[in-house]
């Protein structure tokens, strides 16, 4: 039976697989040219939306800080809605001390649940087909080992605020790497390959946000503008670079801290706005300051100007894992001694065991891509490690009463005696 069970498993996980490739992840057709600029939401949002909107804004700024933090001098390249996300759903199934401090570090206060999760679902649904001249998807999904116990109130609660695909597969069947490998690929157009390279026997679900973007600048930058260039690097390296230009109207800000310009996509949903330190300020310091607020500040000033944009073109890729940063951030208990009793009846053996995220991104004269996955990793405290015993040599052994400790009897084989 245990044979019959495990084949079906395995042709299961072989199906997935084969469903993922033959979809396959192909560019996505060319988008549609821009036409008049969108000047406001379709709709207004609730008070619950804003204060997500806010919290989270909060989140990705604390984020950035303590990322930067861990890679000074370096490139960093982080998706904050994608880690809110992955979260989210994982908040879900908390509990006490566990829920609090993982609302909190979201930004959500003690915003209740239910709001929180309606304004995730209305936010996912808002932003996936708010510009059609630019392509943004969001994609949530668990996977969860499928002889392990797990609430289906907390389940059901993913599928229908966040979305998300549920499913239980066969964690110790190595194509289950390969189906989740899959999922992701496909939810971030292939530019995240791969989010895990093994499961370890302690884990026992994952919670993923998968998430693409591709936009054409609303003014594009001419390749035949495009020239050899040097930048000069934190350290004071000049290296060389591909330095993209185009001149005309654009919306630009300025202090004496800073200098910012704003450059649209499609049809002005969504936006990349440059942050450049002014001349002996530098960005490890300006990301370690950014606030909210002085966030606000920036984007509010945003004016309309006529002048030359340069901007290098680039394509990094980016990986962190976040477990340090969040705890720094305030999220503690989940990490340790963790209450995640709506996940699971054993929801007091189960902590994060990991936060990792893969990102992407390609700026060049045409617009950007970019894509980021985010997963987070659940393990349980009790699970012991694969063992094979083998009672094929000389051995003790004792027959006892359990609760008073009592030993019964004791006796030791040598030789098993001929049957």
């Amino acid at each position: 039976m245990h044979t019959v069970r495990r084949f079906a498993r395995v042709a299961r996980a072989c199906a997935l697989v084969s469903m993922a490739a033959a979809c396959g992840t192909t560019d996505p057709a060319p988008l549609p040219k821009p036409s008049e600029p969108l000047t406001a939401l379709p709709r207004q949002l609730t008070a619950a939306e804003r204060a997500v909107i806010d919290g989270s804004n909060a989140f990705a700024f604390g984020l950035l800080r303590e990322v930067n933090a861990a890679n000074r001098d370096a490139n960093v390249f982080i998706s904050p809605v994608s880690a809110s996300m992955a979260l989210g759903m994982t908040m879900n199934g908390a509990a006490g001390t566990t829920l609090d401090e993982m609302r909190s570090m979201l930004g959500f206060g003690t915003l209740p649940l239910a709001d929180v999760n309606a304004s995730y679902a209305s936010l996912i649904a808002l932003l996936r087909g708010l510009d059609p001249a630019t392509e943004f998807r969001i994609a949530n999904s668990i996977w969860y080992r499928d002889d392990f116990p797990f609430n289906e109130a907390f389940l059901g609660t993913t599928r229908q605020y966040f979305d998300a695909e549920v499913r239980g597969i066969d964690f110790e069947d190595r194509s289950s790497v390969d189906v989740i490998n899959a999922w992701v690929h496909e939810g971030t157009n292939g530019k995240i390959p791969t989010i895990l390279e093994t499961i370890p026997p302690e884990a026992v679900m994952y919670l993923i946000n998968a998430m693409y973007f591709k936009g054409s600048w609303r003014d594009r930058f001419d390749p035949a503008q495009t020239r050899d260039d040097q930048f000069t690097t934190a350290a004071g390296t000049p290296v060389p670079v591909r330095m993209m230009h185009r001149e005309g109207g654009v919306a630009y800000y300025a202090d004496a801290e800073l200098e910012a310009v704003d450059l649209p996509y499609g049809n002005s949903a969504f936006t990349m706005t440059v942050l450049l330190p002014r001349e002996g300020r530098s960005a490890e310091d300006l990301a370690a300051t950014l606030t909210p607020d002085r966030w606000n500040a920036v984007t509010n000033g945003l004016a309309g100007a006529e002048g030359d944009v340069y901007l290098p073109k680039f394509t990094l890729t980016f990986k962190q894992l976040l477990n340090d940063q969040l705890q720094a951030l305030g999220m503690r208990a989940a990490f340790g001694a963790a209450d995640f009793t709506p996940m699971s009846p054993r929801g007091r053996d189960l902590f994060v065991s990991k936060v990792l995220q893969k990102t992407f991104v390609d700026v060049n004269e045409e617009g950007t891509e970019a894509a980021a996955a985010t997963a987070v990793e659940i393990s349980v405290t009790s699970a012991p490690a694969r063992i094979t015993f083998r009672a094929d040599r000389p051995f003790l052994f004792a027959i006892r009463e359990r609760l008073s400790g009592t030993i019964l009897f004791v006796g030791k084989l040598v030789t098993p005696p001929a049957g």
